[in-house]
Parts: structure tokens; sequence; C-alpha cells
């Protein structure tokens, strides 16, 4: 028996503004199946997280839908506790940023740093939209990273190459609120001193406490030094106040991580369990499981940040890849960006857990969900290997002997066999190498399959005198198919609750396998999976799917008029080009719009349905002057919700700018809704 540890395991805290989907459950499936193995290994071991209530989107988006930020957060709760439930994500304590222990934290561990000289102030130029009057927060603004140049990205840190940066450094931004350009505008910010801890930082981070691609990844941002870290956010924000302050708030991302530890001390609250006991001694261990995304926080703020406020520093940070479906990111419009609830609908959690257990690697790399695939997998090895296992020799047992099992193993090798198996596969979950513990345990099922189709119960069971090693056989299935319940009872717990119910033996753990069912009463075999058929995936492919007819780009404007030798964007194919769907479409409507210096809200009439359209041509046209011209939009552009409202395409536009800026004026001839060719 190996030596109890006592565990602490984190997810990374979903963010209170939106549904659960499938590309978060990959995170929440690998963090849940390694908690349940630890358990099942006999260890004392606590699975917590909380949600991320605080920042700005969470109050912008209450404001737009007309209730308060409180109650936003809680009926989001509510609904992702609703989705991992049904996922089978056992948390030991749900928790949210948005409370009483994480404010006592947040701000205990800021007074720590300050008094110990790890906090500064200073005067800053930070990006604020002058249409919306708000400092605009990172996530708020877009545009091209300046280290690798790819566009859309966000104001703090770059999805494609994960460089971090201050959002005056980004190219081309915009807001994400209003469509303004930012200006900048002083204010007075804190800043945690990030390069007082680069010491330990990097004997922390060369110590296996990360993955090694995480590690050398690492090694370039020491190369570029350790910069203070802007842990304020300016009012209005919607978070926890800077204690001797009035209107500076804790940016997001520092508190967020002490929600780690704030729903482990209401855990502690409602148990015995000590706080300080997993916060502060290495006699515990502590375990985060993050997507590569936000390993910088995780693996320099956070190390840092704890290390200052007296606290211990994580075992290790376990970071993942992202998911693809079929081979691409997730898209609304193909109907592959699935919802959590979407995919619950139409099919069995346990298929999704098992399909991700079997592609997850201890690694960083993508993984997906193809979908023809999942189903000939789930198909295959649950349903024609696992489950087939019991089905094929339960009803002899139940028919022949009253349910009662043999005394006797007819192959006691393969049985020792499969459960010599176990250390090498209960290494593999250990280290989080996933496929390759289903890989093993899917050999050692069609072991126990080879064994079964060669002795052929079946057909012994018609003849005379074969009655005992028909009940012997059977027997023998049912006690492999018992141990590889045990292997894959991690993975799948719901499934193997109902075998556990099946194979009446209580709840099976890692000890179990040495102790064979013999002489023992079984229960009636009940179909434990069913295949996955073709219909339910269509069905959630095409409920997944959203209208695309959307869309507020910035119509073409003067944003870059006066910029001589711009370098010419990347080329493309034709049939990105091509995919552009151009509409004739009459002005219906102009307006001003109110504490908007460029726009005109736009009525667009094409033909079967009218679209509301927010353009910057304000500088060249008086709304009297456009009612009743036709022009040109585009009209497939995805809509963006404005802080004026919702804008359904993009009118075109071109010239050097101010009041030299056209709209296109095609011929009176033209019809509304017509295609532009």
């Amino acid at each position: 028996m190996t030596t109890q540890r006592k565990i602490l395991i984190t997810s990374a805290l979903p963010y209170a503004n939106g549904p659960i989907h499938l590309g978060h459950l990959v995170e929440y499936i690998q963090t849940d199946i390694w908690a349940r193995f630890q358990k099942m290994r006999g260890h004392e071991c606590y699975y917590v997280c909380a949600d991320d209530a605080h920042g700005t989107p969470i109050m912008l988006r209450a404001r737009q839908d007309g209730i308060s930020p409180e109650q936003l957060i809680a009926d989001v709760s509510r609904d992702h506790q609703a989705d991992f439930s049904d996922f089978f994500i056992d948390f030991d304590n749900y928790h949210s940023t948005h409370s009483d222990e994480n404010r006592d934290l947040s701000q205990s561990i800021y007074r720590t740093l300050r008094d110990d000289g790890h906090i500064s102030t200073r005067t800053i130029s930070q990006a604020y939209d002058p249409e919306a009057n708000m400092f605009l927060p990172d996530r708020f603004i877009k545009g091209t990273c300046p280290k690798c140049g790819v566009e859309d990205q966000y104001g703090d840190n770059c999805e494609a190459c994960g460089a971090t940066y201050d959002t005056t450094d980004l190219k081309d931004p915009y807001s994400v609120v209003s469509g303004a350009t930012p200006i900048k505008k002083d204010t007075e910010h804190y800043f945690f001193k990030l390069a007082d801890f680069e010491t330990m930082l990097k004997e922390w981070t060369t110590s296996g406490h990360v993955q090694s691609e995480i590690a050398n990844k690492l090694k370039e941002w020491f190369d570029s030094g350790l910069r203070d870290w802007d842990i304020s956010r300016d009012a209005p924000y919607w978070g926890f106040e800077i204690p001797d302050t009035t209107d500076k708030f804790f940016y997001v991302w520092l508190d967020a991580p002490i929600g780690y530890m704030a729903s482990f001390k209401n855990l502690c609250d409602k148990t015995d369990l000590n706080f300080d006991e997993f916060w502060k001694s290495e006699g515990t261990e502590l375990y985060h499981f993050i997507g590569k995304d936000i390993a910088y926080f995780h693996t320099l703020f956070w190390p840092a940040v704890l290390q200052g406020a007296g606290y211990r520093t994580p075992t290790n940070v376990f970071c993942h890849g992202f998911l693809t479906v079929d081979g691409a990111k997730m898209s609304k419009s193909r109907g592959t960006f699935i919802k959590a609830r979407t995919y619950l609908d139409n099919l069995k959690p346990e298929y999704l857990r098992y399909y991700y257990a079997a592609k997850l690697s201890s690694g960083v790399d993508d993984i997906d969900l193809n979908l023809e695939d999942f189903q000939q997998r789930v198909n295959t090895d649950l349903v024609g290997k696992f489950v087939n296992i019991a089905s094929r020799v339960a009803s002899f047992i139940k028919k022949n002997n009253n349910g009662q099992l043999s005394s006797t193993l007819p192959a006691p090798e393969l049985h020792q066999k499969m459960i010599d198996a176990g250390e090498q596969i209960a290494q593999h979950f250990e280290n989080r190498k996933y496929s390759q513990a289903t890989r093993e345990i899917m050999a050692l099922a069609d072991k126990a399959n080879e064994y079964i189709a060669d002795k052929e119960p079946w057909a012994k069971n018609k003849q005379e005198g074969k009655e005992q090693e028909v009940h012997d056989i059977c027997t023998q299935g049912i006690n492999m198919f018992r141990i590889l319940c045990i292997y894959l009872k991690p993975v799948l717990p719901e499934v193997i609750k109902q075998a556990e119910a099946f194979l009446n033996c209580g709840e099976l753990s890692w000890t179990d396998l040495n102790k064979p069912l013999l002489n023992h009463s079984i229960n009636k075999f009940k179909p434990l999976m069913q295949r996955v058929e073709k219909e339910a995936l269509d069905k959630i492919v095409e409920s997944s799917k959203e209208d695309i007819k959307t869309a507020p780009q910035k119509a073409l404007s003067n944003k870059h008029s006066n910029v001589k030798n711009e370098p010419i964007a990347d080329e493309i194919e034709f049939d990105d080009f091509a995919k552009i769907d151009l509409r004739i479409a009459r002005i219906v409507k102009a307006e001003h719009v109110e504490k908007a210096d460029k726009l005109l809200q736009l009525t667009l009439d094409i033909g079967d349905e009218t679209r509301n359209v927010f353009a910057g041509i304000k500088s060249a046209y008086k709304p009297e002057d456009l009612e009743g011209k036709l022009t040109v939009m585009v009209a497939n552009l995805k809509p963006r919700k404005m802080r004026f409202g919702m804008s359904e395409g993009m009118v075109l536009a071109a010239g050097p700018g101010g009041k030299d800026l056209w709209i296109l004026n095609p011929d009176e001839g033209a019809k509304p809704g017509m295609k532009v060719k």
C-alpha cells in the first residue's frame, strides 16, 4: 500500500460571463479524472474551483441585461454548476471569487506585499475610450500583436504566440465597447514588482514544477526581463477596492487565482480541514490544471505573489492545449462551437469523458475532437469491447446459476496478467498520460473478449456435462470485467456505479484488484451503454449553428489615411474573398448617434429585411442627405454589440477621410437585396 498523500487540486476558474462549452471541458474532465484516480488510490484529496466573477465584461453584461452584477454571476454560477454536475465533474467545493473569503485574502495578501515593499505606484498613460468615457480593460481593446503581428488579439496577451504586453504596445487598437480608437489618458496605478522574485522564479520554474515546454517558454520571458505587473484598475470596475483607496480596484487577474485559496477556505470553514496545512506547509501537495494560454500568470505572477505573501508555491502547474473540432478552431457557423448543455441534450457525458481521456497526454499539445472518430471510438471501445464482456456472459450466470458466481477461475494466469497491468496503468494516470492508460485498458479488454470468444460459453451451454465449465468461464469473464471497471472508474464514474450495482460489490477502489469475486451473487445485467448514432451528432452540430448575419466591424474610414507606405496585408485566396456577400441596400433612415463623434445610425432595406448599421461617415454626410440613397453593404459580416446598439453589417465607403469620404452609390436601376458581383 502506498503512503497516503494530502493533495489539493484546482482547475482554472470559468468566467462568469457565459456558458460552459466543450473546449472548457477538456480541462475539467482532465482534472476530475486525476482527482478521482487519487481518491481511488486511497489518498486524501480535495478538488476545488469557483466562478471568476469580477471584471469590466461582467459589469457591462449586467448593465446590458438590466440586472445587477450579483444577479448575473448567481445565474451563471447556477448554470455552470449544473453543466459540471451533469458531466460528473465532482468538486469538493465550488465557490465564487465574489466572496467574503476572497475579499479578505486578496486584501491581506496585498497588504503584506505592500508592507514588504513589493508594490509600487506610478502615473501611467492608459487606454481610454473617448466615446464610452471609461478606461478600457485589456480585454476590451483589440488590435495587432506587437510581437508576432497576428491581428484581432486582446490588449494584454496574444492567443497566437502567448506573448504578454502593455495595451499601449498593441498595434492598430480599437475599443470593443464603441469601436473608437482609444486615446491615452494619465492615471495612477499600482504595480507588483515581479522582478523582486526573479531568482526564486528561475529556480522554481527549472525544478520540475512546470512542464518542459512551459519551462522553455519561460526562459524567453526571463531573457526579455521581468516587468512590473499592473494590478489595479480605475472606476468604474466590478471587483474589490484596493485598501486605502476610493477609486482603485484589484485587477481581476490578481484576485482570480486567490479564488483557489478562497474556495478551499470556504471548504475548511464547513469542515475540520486546516487551511494553513495546505497553503503554508510543504508537507502537502498543491496542483493547478490550466490552459497553456494562461501559463504566464500561473507560473510567474502567481508563485511570486504566494512567495511574497508568505504562502507555499504550487507543487506543479499542469498546462494543457486547446480543443479543435474536426481539425479546425471551434466555429459557430459550422456548428462546432458546442455548448456543454447542447451536448448533454443529445449524448451521454461519459462518451466525451472517455474520448478526451483517449486523446490527452501530459503535454501541452492541442487535441482534436473528430466527430467521426468520436463515434467510432466510443462504439468500438466502450460498447464493442468493454461493456460487451459483461453482456456476453452475465445471462448464463443468471439463468444457469441463479446469479451465483463459481468458486474457480479457470485461467488464473490471465486474471493475474490483468491485475499486474494495474501499476503501469496507475502510473499513466498519475503522469496524466491518459491516452496511454486507455490504450492499455482496451488492450486488456481485447484479451478478455478473445478469451470468451475462444471458450464459446454459448456453444458449450448447449452441450451436456459442460455446465460447470460454462459457469467457470463466465465467472472468469465477470472478474475480468470487474478489473476493467476499476481501471476505468476515474473516466466513467456513472457507468461504473451502475456496473458496481450489477456486480453487487460495493464501491470499487484500486485495492480491490487482488480480491476476485468467487462464490458471490451478482444482479441482473442491464445494458450500460448504447451505440452513438450519427443522427445524434448531426443534431448537436445543427443545434450549435448560429445565424451569421451579423457584424459590426468599423466602416471603412480615414483611420489610416495619413499613414504612408503601410505594408500590404498577407495574401488571401480567391475563396476567402468570395465569402463576402455584398448586397444593394437602400438607406431608409439616417440619424445622428448621441455622444458619437464619427458615427451615423443607418436603417438599411436589403429586400426582404432591414438592417441596423453604425457607419463612421459622419464627417462626410448629413443624415438628411443620405435617406433614400442606394449603397452597398457587406451583408454576411457578423453583428457586433456596440455601446449604442447592435450593428448588423458594414456599409462600404472609400476616400482619404474627413469630408472626402464617399459611400458606394449604385445606379437607381438596382434593387435592394440584389447581390453585387
